[in-house]
């Protein structure tokens, strides 16, 4: 009779939990938007749909493959060459100028295929953080310095943030007939 698979950590299952639904919010921002939804802007200096996914996608991928020691799949998984952004590879889009968000124009099969490359390395890490490794010390420029457990829960925030934002401006190009 084969073995149960072992459930994993209850650390592991809430930030694997947390982190998947940031991947589902997407793809219901995602589902059936146009190219006028992705790239509508209710004021000029406005983030667009497909900027705000794409910088969220850009954050996670950025942080978790700091804090795991690997190559971020912006370069290892050939999305920048994708993408073909006027931007620098580091770039994540922090700080970025009116005509920078409106630089990115992707379609909802490019911004998923980088998400869902992002989400798989993301959960691939999350299966090997102990307990004890939440507490580990990944950003001494902050006072207090930031631990594992921090970084993790504060990406999962700010990218809840960026599609709640990418679900409003969506809504907003519906209702412009964008």
């Amino acid at each position: 009779m084969p073995e149960s698979p072992v459930p994993p950590a209850p650390h592991v299952a809430l930030l694997t939990d947390a982190f998947g639904r940031v991947s589902e919010e997407v793809r219901r921002v995602l589902r059936g938007a146009t190219a006028g939804h992705l790239t509508y802007r209710p004021d000029p200096e406005a983030n667009t749909v497909a900027w705000l996914v794409w910088h969220l996608t850009r954050v996670q991928d950025d942080h978790v493959a700091d804090v795991a020691g690997t190559e971020q799949r912006w370069t290892a998984g050939g999305w920048a060459e994708k993408f073909a952004l006027p931007f620098d590879v580091a770039d994540t889009g922090y700080g970025h100028s009116p005509e920078q968000v409106a630089a990115v124009r992707a379609d909802t099969a490019l911004l998923a295929g980088y998400l869902d490359d992002v989400h798989a390395a993301t959960t691939t890490y999350l299966a090997t953080v102990s307990e004890a490794d939440l507490a580990r010390v990944v950003d001494t420029r902050w006072d207090p310095p930031v631990t594992l457990g921090v970084r993790l829960v504060s990406v999962v925030g700010d990218d809840l943030q960026h599609v709640g934002q990418a679900a409003y401006v969506r809504g907003l190009a519906e209702r412009a007939g964008a």
